[in-house]
């Protein structure tokens, strides 16, 4: 009796394994759901999470929606915080392998969270689940880590200088041209002096030199991120005495000048005392709206421009390693990086798209201010290099030093020399950390 009963334990073990199989959370070939007994699929269920602010949460919810109505196998849960809460969570989840299907990924964390085996390689579903047919490999590559695509770039920004055509005008020059030069700079800047106005309100140190390196075919951080990317120091005395010479020659603000600015309201380009101001494309229309009348968007000085600048991936959308349903995340990111009515939603809110096709259809929609951003980025991605990648460990401690050393170059009180061996010195120190 007991042979019998164990030989029908046995068999009975055989189809209750089966059937459990067949009823399996894992992926299936296309990902939209699971075969139940009855043969009808089952639903996938995501969870996805973001930070923002309310009109983030309000539209990216309709575009969940709108994903649902065109894919009714897949159900998206939303888990959405401000910047701090939203890291807040994410640490535990992270620590106990249980992360949203989909990550709203910022670069500051990117190589973090990559190099921790947290992130999937996106690389097999590009070209399959991801359309990526009108973007550029510029655009995509912003997501890469070591050759694996860990995050699709959800937007992009550009430096650039963004003026006053009219100041400009006040300063005996009626444009700028597209090939311009820092010899057209400095020119610019000696007659905006004499016109009794400021040429800018300086450069952000870190921004602008690592711009200036990659002209010269080097850049800030060396590709290993355990030392700096470049081992001249010529190239960091030429930048800064430039920069430097400028504002001591009273074409730009003094350090004390700009501290004492309060707010955007108190710049020197809206008070229209200053010619222009240097900064990433998405501050234009802000910049705009404040300043409350026309201004324009000029790209970077040459030479080398296209090897200078670089398109700076806003955010990310990344996919969690341990999620059991890597294929139904991807259409979502597909979804959302594609489809022409869901980014009349999202309005270049997490940076200029990517889709060539998406743009054009936004240009419609768009404030004449916004399609001067858009214009400017689009001219950008025919005219750019390779993004360098995510900023090494200790690469806040760097700029924060840079930032003070420009600061005292600028007053006068270090010379540029002293000021360049100082700075290769400390950095190559901080960043031999990271061997």
């Amino acid at each position: 009796m007991k042979k019998w009963l164990a030989i029908f334990m046995s068999v009975f073990m055989v189809f209750t394994l089966a059937a459990c199989s067949g009823s399996t959370s894992g992926e299936s070939s296309s990902d939209s759901g699971t075969k139940s007994e009855g043969g009808k699929d089952e639903e996938v269920t995501l969870r996805i999470a973001w930070w923002g602010s309310e009109p983030r949460h309000d539209y990216t919810l309709k575009v969940i929606e709108m994903f649902e109505k065109e894919n009714p196998g897949i159900k998206i849960q939303a888990e959405y915080a401000s910047w701090d809460d939203y890291w807040k969570k994410l640490a535990p989840q992270a620590s106990a392998q249980q992360l949203p299907d989909i990550i709203q990924m910022d670069l500051s964390y990117f190589s973090q969270y990559a190099e921790n085996g947290q992130l999937a390689d996106l690389s097999p579903y590009v070209g399959n689940q991801i359309d990526t047919t009108n973007f550029t490999d510029n655009y995509i590559n912003g997501g890469k880590l070591d050759d694996k695509l860990y995050g699709f770039n959800l937007g992009v920004n550009v430096v650039g200088f963004h003026y006053d055509e009219e100041l400009l005008k006040k300063a005996g020059v009626d444009s700028l041209a597209e090939e311009w030069t820092w010899d057209d700079y400095k020119d610019l800047a000696a007659k905006a002096k004499d016109a009794g106005i400021f040429v800018d309100t300086t450069m952000k140190a870190d921004v602008f030199f690592n711009y200036y390196l990659r002209t010269q075919g080097k850049s800030l951080f060396g590709k290993d991120g355990a030392s700096l990317g470049y081992d001249d120091d010529q190239m960091f005395v030429d930048f800064f005495t430039m920069t430097s010479d400028i504002v001591k020659d009273g074409a730009a603000p003094t350090p004390d000048y700009l501290a004492q600015l309060k707010g955007l309201e108190d710049d020197p380009v809206v008070k229209q005392e200053a010619i222009g101001i240097w900064q990433w494309s998405n501050q234009f229309v802000g910049l705009q709206q404040v300043a409350n009348r026309p201004l324009k968007i000029q790209n970077m000085p040459g030479p080398n421009t296209s090897d200078g600048l670089y398109l700076k991936p806003s955010m990310f959308w990344s996919v969690a390693e341990n999620s059991e349903h890597k294929e139904a995340a991807a259409k979502f990111i597909d979804f959302f990086v594609n489809n022409e009515e869901a980014n009349k939603l999202i309005l270049g809110d997490r940076g200029i798209p990517g889709s060539s096709v998406v743009k054009e259809a936004l240009k419609p929609v768009l404030s004449p201010e916004q399609v001067q951003v858009f214009d400017s980025v689009e001219w950008a991605e025919q005219n750019s290099s390779a993004f360098d990648g995510p900023d090494p460990v200790g690469a806040g401690e760097i700029i924060e030093m840079l930032d003070s050393l420009s600061e005292q170059m600028n007053y006068g009180q270090l010379k540029v020399e002293d000021a360049a061996k100082q700075f290769s010195q400390q950095a190559e120190s901080i960043l031999a950390q990271n061997k």
